[in-house]
């Protein structure tokens, strides 16, 4: 049982022509960086392997020097590949390898919930055909709209509309894999894996599970060896049987931009007087408004971008530990992490394995999410996921419809417009100094992440946050309920956006202490007041 180890150039040599390969990683998070890089050594050296479909339930690689998918990013040796999401880029001329390849029709691409993908794996290791769910129903992934296709190949439809039990449902069909390359922090010498120093456990054991009962091949990228028998039996994430090579990377980034930091692993609790306060400006505005929304108590989802501020919003105000924050990479409580490192949380209670977090996700048992938006219709449907004029600013969906198809209480918060806009907030007044070039709120969304309609049918509450107003969606569409002091409504908003906009005949202004750069004293209602 001995001999697992290997170099990364043997691991990569073991990747046949035509494999179907997933890996394990999120963005910077529990990336096998390192012999995604040896793959694309050996094609550049030997023209080998080539035509792979790579899988990618959330994002490998990020813009801060974790190339990930990117070192596959190469003519010839990527034939398909089947993402939650991508490595984004920061401008049109930063544009990454993998999506220059995608936009250009080179390869055959496919973005679908990253908690569906996880789900494929389960399906596929147990021998099922497939995840049969209402995630995706009215969205991009729909064989009404896209089928989760991104670019215009000409290419299998992998998602279907099927009928089961007197009911429409998604169906999407299970993938044997050839080849799982996943990622821990040791490995001993039997293969089993431990991963004390990983912010985020991932998908790896579903997805070792389904190459190994494919009859595929496991290779776990680690940072250091050990003994056999040396690990706790209760701290192996992935048991020995399953892992068939080894490959050793002692320099492997935890995170983006984070070598190791012992509060991401819950090894140890980090002051939190040491975190930075959210700078003052519309984003902490937004965030603070999204805060409001909140009950002490909840259980709350959030997304990248604003919402990730909240739960610094929390802790300013003195309020850290009011409501647990999960996230879709499997953190539990604590205080989630923004910016280049978001996926991890510091000081988190649990971490739990991403597909099990998605199903409590898709399950709807969480109290609400704070999510942001790009584009949004009259309808109030989201575009979150795609924008051709610079496509790779967008990553795609992740976990947004997942999420969002059981969340009883949505928050989307964004800048009502984009590109180049300029805000000015003086004795508790908003001014909006430069409007962005860019409309956001627009007849037509490019891409439905989100279907408005369907979040009617299932009884959602729907609210919508900027740095000018606050929005409501009901039967009637969008409505504005709220408008920040100082701004004008017919010139900053309704003039400001291509669709129409009904004014609740009680509009108020919003609350004046987000307005101000002080602590605003905010106190939380209790959750079981609130629904009593």
């Amino acid at each position: 049982m001995a001999g697992k180890q290997i170099s990364l150039a043997a691991a990569a040599a073991l990747i046949a022509d035509d494999a179907v390969l997933s890996v394990s990683s999120s963005s910077g998070v529990a990336c096998p960086d390192a012999a995604l890089k040896a793959i694309g050594d050996r094609f550049r050296a030997t023209g080998s392997p080539r035509n792979l479909t790579a899988i990618h339930p959330i994002a490998a690689g990020d813009m801060y020097g974790i190339d990930g998918v990117n070192h596959l990013a190469q003519a010839g040796l990527l034939k398909r590949v089947v993402v939650g999401s991508l490595p984004s880029g920061t401008s049109s001329m930063e544009s990454p390898p993998i999506w220059r390849m995608i936009v250009d029709d080179e390869i055959e691409a496919y973005n679908l919930p990253s908690g569906i993908l996880y789900h494929m794996h389960r399906e596929a290791a147990a021998g099922r055909p497939g995840v049969l769910t209402k995630v995706g129903w009215d969205t991009v992934v729909d064989p009404r709209h896209r089928g989760g296709k991104m670019n215009e190949r000409d290419c299998e439809d992998i998602v279907q509309r099927v009928e089961f039990d007197g009911d429409e449902w998604l169906y999407y069909k299970s993938i044997p894999i050839d080849v799982a390359l996943i990622r821990a922090t040791t490995a001993d010498e039997r293969g089993n894996l431990s991963m004390e120093h990983e912010g985020s456990y991932l998908g790896a054991l579903d997805q070792a599970l389904a190459a190994h009962n494919n009859g595929g091949i496991v290779i776990a990228q680690v940072k250091r060896m050990a003994q056999s028998g040396a690990l706790p039996p209760q701290s192996i994430r992935v048991p020995g049987t399953l892992v068939d090579y080894i490959v050793v990377d002692p320099d492997q980034m935890q995170a983006s931009q984070t070598l190791y930091d012992p509060a991401i692993s819950g090894e140890v609790a980090a002051p939190l007087g040491e975190f930075e306060a959210v700078e003052w400006g519309v984003g902490k505005v937004i965030a603070r408004r999204a805060a409001m929304t909140l009950r002490a108590g909840e259980t709350v989802n959030l997304g990248f971008g604003i919402s990730a501020l909240v739960p610094y919003i929390f802790l300013e105000e003195g309020l850290h530990g009011a409501t647990t924050w999960v996230i879709e990479q499997g953190a539990v409580g604590g205080l989630p992490l923004r910016d280049f490192a978001f996926g991890c949380a510091s000081n988190p209670e649990a971490i739990m394995p991403s597909p099990d977090q998605f199903t409590f996700f898709q399950g709807g048992g969480f109290d609400r999410s704070l999510l942001s938006f790009v584009e949004v219709n009259a309808a109030g449907s989201v575009n979150v996921s795609r924008l051709s004029a610079i496509p790779h600013i967008t990553s795609g969906i992740g976990g947004f419809i997942d999420i969002t198809t059981g969340a009883r209480n949505i928050v989307f918060s964004g800048n009502f417009t984009a590109g180049g806009l300029q805000a000015d907030i003086a004795d508790g007044q908003l001014r909006i100094k430069r409007e962005g070039r860019f409309k956001k709120f627009v007849p037509a969304i490019e891409a439905q992440t989100f279907s408005g309609e369907m979040a009617l049918k299932r009884g959602q509450t729907v609210t919508y946050i900027t740095e000018r107003c606050v929005m409501t969606l009901g039967e009637q569409g969008l409505t504005i309920i709220e408008i920040a002091p100082g701004a004008r409504l017919k010139e900053d908003v309704l003039d400001q956006a291509d669709i129409p906009l009904r004014v609740h005949p009680d509009l108020r202004e919003m609350p004046a202490a987000i307005f101000q750069p002080e602590p605003m004293g905010l106190q939380l209602t209790d959750k079981a007041e609130a629904t009593s």
